[in-house]
């Protein structure tokens, strides 16, 4: 069994925690991040990053509601909750694609729970 010796792990890859595992790596410390899931966390993968693109889009539904508010006309707006819930998704994903893509260039380890 091989033993890696770390100057500083961070529990969570979270806004809080790939922020400062980033700087700490800055700052020369051999660093590792440990998460259970995808880089970003409960924040950046389901709270919310995600909530607020649902949210976006609800906002742009409402302006073309009232288009005519602003002199615009338009036609029989619909929504369709799949490609709303894959916006999401994909905004999400591409969040925490740049995070890995940080981790990286900076060869900042990120350790799955339970990975050795």
């Amino acid at each position: 069994m091989s033993s890696t010796k770390f100057d500083v792990i961070v529990l969570g890859s979270g806004p809080g925690g790939y922020v400062a595992a980033i700087r700490a790596s800055q700052l020369g410390l051999k660093t590792a991040v440990v998460e259970a899931a995808d880089l970003g966390g409960i924040c950046l993968n389901w709270g919310c990053i995600p909530t607020k693109a649902l949210i976006k889009s609800a906002q742009v539904f409402e302006y073309i509601n009232h288009a005519e508010d602003y002199g615009i006309s338009v036609e029989k707006a619909s929504v369709n909750f799949d490609d709303m819930i894959k916006r999401s998704r994909n905004v999400a994903d591409g969040m925490s694609k740049g995070i890995q893509f940080l981790f990286k260039k900076i060869k900042l380890k990120n350790l799955r729970v339970g990975e050795k």
